[in-house]
């Protein structure tokens, strides 16, 4: 799998090593010397992880990072920073980072992790949205076609969890792990809270977005991904 990473650091110098290592080991890299063109570059095009350094011009990557996950971006974010103190990556993970390398690391290290964070979506996300559902997950707040939905804790937690995977299948060994963790329910339960929120996500519109696999599981997904 070719990657496609975008690299937000005012230091040119260590920039241009990280760039050409990285495209050695064919990731493509692209370069933003400050937070506010890492920012444009994200609105433009679609990245497999980000590399924010935190100490930058016009806006530093603790900021940068807040505003993507406010607006929904679910990249994998890798901070690299000279700061290691808990508070430092407390800071950091607060405003929604992955992971964190700490200045001066060792080029195969960033690498690795790079690998690594790329084979999965960030889960800091505070925005979701499939078609025309949405999810704010500061706010708990559920919308469908511009109407709140009006969800239980249980609702809201299969929703989210539905969501966040689309459009992948869930098993239901994964949403009831998700809801009620080691507490499994009876076998009937999930099956009356499913019900329950169809009710509410596709019953009053169109389509449906929620759909059932037999022997596999819930996939949340719109029509035209269903129909491909």
């Amino acid at each position: 799998m070719n990657l496609h990473v975008l690299l937000v650091e005012d230091d040119y110098d260590l920039a241009a090593s990280l760039v050409e290592y990285l495209e050695l080991e064919n990731i493509t890299c692209d370069h933003a010397a400050n937070g506010l063109h890492g920012l444009e570059l994200t609105q433009q095009n679609q990245y497999d992880v980000l590399l924010l350094d935190v100490m930058m011009p016009k806006m530093d990557g603790l900021s940068l990072c807040d505003t993507l996950r406010k607006d929904g971006v679910d990249t994998p974010v890798l901070m690299l920073t000279a700061r290691d103190t808990l508070d430092d990556k407390i800071a950091g993970f607060s405003v929604g980072t992955d992971d964190y390398l700490v200045k001066p690391f060792a080029l195969k290290e960033l690498l690795i992790r790079v690998r690594a964070l790329a084979k999965r979506r960030s889960s800091q996300s505070r925005k979701y949205k499939v078609a025309n559902l949405e999810l704010d997950t500061e706010a708990v707040i559920a919308r469908r076609d511009g109407k709140t939905l009006v969800l239980t804790p249980t609702e809201w937690k299969l929703l989210l969890e539905l969501t966040r995977h689309s459009p992948q299948v869930v098993t239901r060994e994964q949403l009831m792990r998700a809801v009620w963790g080691d507490d499994t329910p009876e076998s009937n339960t999930l099956k009356v809270h499913m019900h329950k929120l169809r009710q509410k996500v596709d019953k009053p519109f169109k389509t449906a977005l929620i759909t059932t696999l037999p022997r596999h599981g819930f996939v949340l997904r719109n029509d035209d991904e269903k129909n491909s």
